[in-house]
C-alpha cells in the first residue's frame, strides 16, 4: 500500500512547484491534478523530462462528480491519502470588467465552497499522520476585515463550519446589496475568500483533534508574493520559493505539535492570524 500526495490546481504556478518538490522529497506517489487534461499532461511531461514521475488526474474542484472520481481513484488504487494540498483557486484581475457581484460569487464558490467540497470528500480517506495544506495568502489575514463585529465572529475559537458558512453567505448578500465595503469587508473578493479559507483551516484542525485517526495536521499557508499568472507576474518570488512553506507543512514529521492548525508564513514561521505577529 503506497503513500499518496495530492496537489490540486497543479499544472502551473505554485502548485506545479509543490508537485516538483514533493516528487523529490516525498516517499510515495505524487498526483498532479489539473482541470484541463492536456495542460496537465504537458506539466507531467516537463517533470518526467527532469527524471520525476508524478501521476496525472483530472480534477475540476467546482464539479462534485469530478471530486468523486478522484476519491474513487484514491480508494481503489491507493486505499488512502497521506498529503492533500488545496492549492486550486481563482482571482479576478484588478481591471476585470465583470460586475463585482459575479466576481464575488465566482471567487467564493471556487476558493471557499469548492475547496470545502474537496475537503469533505477526501478527508474521510486521510490516513493517520496525514498532512493537509490550505493555500491562503497575506490577503487572508484577519486584519483585512475592518469591521470589529465580523472580526470577532471569525476569530471566535469555537466557530463552527456551519457558522462560518453563514458568515460567507452574509458576505455574498452584502455584496449583492452593494453594502459590503460599508459593512467592513475586504476590498477584493479574493482577499475575502482567503480570510474564509484561513478561518476554515482552524476549524478543521479542531475537528481533526477529536478524530480517532492519530496525528492529522492541517495548516493555512501564505506562500509569498510569487511570480505567477495569478499575480500577473508581478511577484518577486519564484514558484519554487512560493512552494517552500507549503511543502514544509506537507512534510511535517509524525507527531509534530507545531505548526498545527496555524497560519504559516512564506518563511515557514507561524504567525498570529489576528495580529500578524510571529509567535515563534
Amino acid at each position: 500500500m503506497g503513500r499518496l500526495a495530492v496537489v490540486t490546481g497543479s499544472n502551473k504556478g505554485i502548485g506545479f512547484a509543490i508537485v516538483e518538490a514533493l516528487c523529490k522529497k516525498f516517499d510515495g506517489t505524487v498526483m498532479l491534478c489539473s482541470r484541463d487534461l492536456e495542460r496537465g499532461q504537458k506539466a507531467v511531461d516537463v517533470l518526467k523530462q527532469k527524471g520525476l514521475n508524478p501521476v496525472l488526474h483530472q480534477l475540476e474542484i467546482s464539479d462534485q462528480n469530478s471530486i468523486n472520481k478522484l476519491a474513487e481513484t484514491i480508494k481503489n488504487e491507493y486505499q488512502g491519502l497521506d498529503i492533500l494540498v488545496n492549492n486550486a483557486a481563482i482571482a479576478y484581475k484588478h481591471d476585470a470588467t465583470e460586475p463585482f457581484v459575479k466576481q464575488a460569487e465566482d471567487t467564493i464558490n471556487v476558493n471557499f465552497f469548492a475547496n470545502l467540497d474537496v475537503c469533505k470528500t477526501l478527508f474521510p480517506l486521510l490516513r493517520p499522520h496525514a498532512r493537509v495544506v490550505n493555500l491562503s495568502s497575506s490577503l487572508g489575514m484577519l486584519k483585512q476585515v475592518s469591521s470589529p463585529e465580523i472580526r470577532t465572529k471569525l476569530s471566535n475559537p469555537n466557530l463552527t463550519e456551519d457558522q462560518l458558512i453563514s458568515i460567507v453567505k452574509e458576505y455574498l448578500a452584502d455584496v449583492k446589496a452593494g453594502v459590503h465595503l460599508d459593512k467592513g469587508w475586504p476590498q477584493t473578493a479574493y482577499s475575502t475568500s482567503k480570510v474564509f479559507v484561513s478561518a476554515l483551516t482552524f476549524i478543521q484542525q479542531r475537528e481533526f483533534n477529536k478524530d480517532t485517526r492519530e496525528d492529522i495536521v492541517i495548516n493555512a499557508v501564505h506562500p509569498g508574493y510569487v511570480d505567477t499568472d495569478m499575480t500577473s507576474h508581478k511577484g518577486p518570488l519564484t514558484i519554487e520559493e512560493g512552494a517552500s512553506a507549503p511543502v514544509y507543512c506537507a512534510l511535517l514529521p509524525p507527531n509534530s505539535t507545531k505548526p498545527k492548525g496555524d497560519m504559516v508564513w512564506c518563511n515557514s514561521k507561524i504567525v498570529d492570524w489576528q495580529s500578524l505577529e510571529s509567535v515563534e
